[in-house]
């Protein structure tokens, strides 16, 4: 029972509810593509923190060196379409 609208109310009954299909669970345990993309963020910046305990300070700022030409490719690939 809902306080703006009397007539709403919870359905309880189990029955009244439609049952999920095999295609409905397939599509809510597939991997989402922002799953996908926090992992290989995580693993770069897992791979970094390697490097760092590897090869120390050389570690930290090459990796981001190398990312500039990189990133800025992928700018221009971005703004051209």
């Amino acid at each position: 029972m809902s306080k703006i609208d009397p007539s709403l109310s919870v359905v309880t009954d189990r029955a009244a509810t439609p049952a999920a299909t095999p295609a409905a669970k397939a599509a809510a345990t597939a991997q989402s593509p922002d799953r996908l993309i926090l992992l290989i963020t995580l693993a770069g910046i897992v791979l970094w923190g390697l490097s760092v305990a590897a090869f120390g300070i050389p570690g930290l700022y090459i990796p981001a060196l190398i990312a500039v030409p990189v990133i800025w490719t992928l700018l221009i690939i971005i703004t051209r379409g």
